[in-house]
């Protein structure tokens, strides 16, 4: 869910701040019930995120929260669909010729899987400072993009 009025209007940080790009796996602990404390960070770090203007995604980000969503929960397709309609307010990063160069660059640079490198590209592409994830090595750094691990970090500690 989003935060009021703020679905409607591209999302743009305030003047001099860096944006966090988003993983799937982040959105999906937000809606996921299984783990109800990472859950709630997850919660926390989206309604911050939102607040701040700050959140970033791309188009790959939200097929793998969908895809997820809907298997782990079938019957909550269109709780899926409504989610990603809101958060393509945070401006998401399409794929295209030159994201797969960067994408594979980065792959042989630092020895990611072909999906994670295509993350570390978007959050690059999209200018953002961090890249909120629990899938790559918290504190590491990517081509000039910071891993944050979300259970580990709160989001004062970045915004």
């Amino acid at each position: 869910m989003t935060a009021p009025g703020l679905a409607d209007t591209p999302m743009r940080p305030p003047e001099g701040d860096s944006s966090v790009f988003v993983d799937s796996n982040v959105l999906l602990y937000a809606v996921d019930e299984a783990d109800p404390d990472k859950q709630r960070i997850a919660r926390n770090w989206r309604a911050e995120l939102w607040k701040s203007r700050r959140g970033r995604i791309s188009f790959q980000v939200l097929g793998e929260f969908y895809v997820n969503a809907v298997r782990k929960q079938p019957k909550a397709r269109e709780e899926a669909r409504a989610e990603i309609r809101d958060l393509l307010a945070w401006n998401p990063v399409a794929t295209d010729a030159a994201l797969l160069e960067r994408g594979w660059m980065l792959q042989d640079r630092y020895q990611l899987s072909y999906w994670d490198a295509l993350i570390v590209a978007a959050a690059k592409a999209a200018s953002s400072r961090y890249l909120l994830t629990e899938g790559l090595q918290s504190g590491q750094r990517l081509d000039g993009v910071e891993v944050v691990n979300p259970f580990l970090r709160s989001p004062e500690s970045v915004l």
